[in-house]
C-alpha cells in the first residue's frame, strides 16, 4: 500500500499552514491535534491572537477534512469561527485539538481547544464549515 500523505495531513502541513510551521500530531476521523511551535516572530512579548486564528481555522478544516467520506470532488471554506482567548501564550508551543460535532448536507460544525505547553487552555473556538461533494453517511 503507498503511504499517501490524507488531506488533513496536507492542510496542516502546506502553504500558509507551512508559512506558519504547523504541524499534524495526530489525526483520526473526526479529530486532529496540530502544532504551532514557538518562535519570537509570532508577536512581541505574547503570541499573536491572529497566529492563534490561524491554528484554529488550520486545525478545524484539517478535522473537517478527516472523514473517508471526503472525496476528490470535495470542496470547502470556512464560514466562521467564533474564538475566546482565555490566558496569554506567552513564548509556548501551542496545541490545537480540533473535534467535529456534527457533519450536515453542507455545513458542519466542530469546536477547537488550544493548550500552551504545560496543557493550560489558551483558547477555544466553536468552527463553522462547508464541506460540498463527499460522501454523506447514511444512517443505518
Amino acid at each position: 500500500m503507498m503511504n499517501i500523505p490524507s488531506r488533513a495531513h496536507a492542510i496542516a502541513t502546506e502553504n500558509f499552514a507551512a508559512l506558519l510551521g504547523t504541524e499534524l500530531v495526530s489525526q483520526e476521523t473526526n479529530r486532529v491535534v496540530v502544532r504551532l511551535p514557538w518562535r519570537p516572530d509570532l508577536g512581541v512579548g505574547r503570541i499573536h491572537g491572529g497566529a492563534i486564528s490561524a491554528l484554529i481555522d488550520i486545525a478545524a478544516t484539517a478535522a473537517f477534512w478527516s472523514s473517508p467520506d471526503v472525496t476528490l470532488d470535495s470542496r470547502g471554506a470556512t464560514v466562521g469561527f467564533t474564538v475566546n482567548f482565555l490566558n496569554l501564550a506567552v513564548a509556548t508551543d501551542l496545541t490545537a485539538t480540533a473535534t467535529v460535532r456534527r457533519r450536515g448536507g453542507t455545513l458542519c460544525t466542530g469546536d477547537v481547544s488550544v493548550t500552551n505547553a504545560t496543557g493550560e487552555e489558551v483558547a477555544m473556538a466553536v468552527v463553522t464549515y462547508k464541506l460540498t461533494g463527499y460522501r454523506k453517511a447514511r444512517a443505518g
